[in-house]
């Protein structure tokens, strides 16, 4: 199992850093949003070139037009607003007009936790996949990063939370998992998930928790039981949604939980 998971941390680091060197400048797709800075241009029509910042309001003052909103439209519709209003107003017969995105600040993601590059990232393409943003964030720190990665945000105006089991979009060929990012998204990488195993067995301690670890696998991480130790005496202390502690016996084959404190009793014989 464990050089399985090695295999699979090895395909996501190249993945990511695949994705990370295709990741490009904001092309025609990118849809413009406040703070946005931006280059626009004439072809033959150097005296309309403008370098400008997309308003809160969406808006931006171009020559001869005056205030034109661009917020929300992609570069290319942009380009075509733009020209349609040099064209209409019959200031040029048949304008080219290119926008240049010079900084993205209006369509950002928050990539926090245990990265190796925390902080606020530009969706520069459409359609931003979450392993993009995590390439743009360094990828997961290793060692340390659990690989259920949490992102939160609006959907439909309402709030929007998802759980992503980010190994499984790769080894189980699962890409609908590698979902798109949107503006204002918050992807959250928490530790990896760890038990407590002490009483009567060899190494007692803290032990990270395996994907799908059983009592029995986590016993076998400590040593196994020693000479004093019984089967009879484990028991599980496991907090409830609520925060209450609850002290359970469960089968050797059924599986722990994050943060499950495992104590094996002394035997009275």
């Amino acid at each position: 199992m464990k050089w399985m998971r090695n295999v699979v941390r090895g395909l996501m680091s190249v993945m990511l850093t695949m994705a990370a060197m295709a990741h490009a400048a904001p092309t025609g797709d990118y849809v413009l949003g406040a703070g946005d800075v931006i280059r626009i241009s004439v072809y033959q029509n150097p005296d309309l070139t403008l370098d400008t910042r997309v308003s809160e309001g969406g808006a931006i003052s171009y020559p001869l037009l005056g205030t034109v909103k661009i917020g929300g439209l992609s570069v290319s519709d942009a380009e075509k607003k733009i020209a349609a209003g040099l064209r209409d107003g019959n200031y040029l017969k048949q304008p080219q007009v290119s926008i240049l995105v010079a900084q993205v600040k209006g369509n950002q993601v928050s990539v926090l936790g245990l990265v190796n590059r925390p902080g606020r990232f530009p969706l520069e393409v459409a359609n931003t996949r979450l392993s993009e943003v995590l390439a743009q964030a360094g990828g997961l720190a290793a060692g340390s990063a659990s690989e259920v990665i949490v992102v939160t945000g609006l959907r439909n105006g309402k709030p929007f939370r998802k759980e992503v089991d980010f190994p499984l979009i790769f080894a189980a060929n699962n890409p609908e998992e590698d979902m798109i990012m949107q503006n204002g998204d918050t992807v959250y990488v928490d530790r990896v998930p760890y038990v407590y195993v002490y009483g009567e067995v060899q190494s007692p301690g803290t032990k990270t928790l395996q994907r799908d670890m059983t009592l029995l696998q986590a016993l076998a991480a400590s040593g196994g039981l020693n000479l004093r130790g019984t089967e009879k005496g484990i028991r599980v202390h496991r907090r409830d949604a609520n925060g209450v502690v609850q002290v359970v016996q469960p089968g050797m084959n059924d599986k722990l939980q994050k943060d499950d404190v495992v104590y094996v009793k002394e035997s009275l014989f």
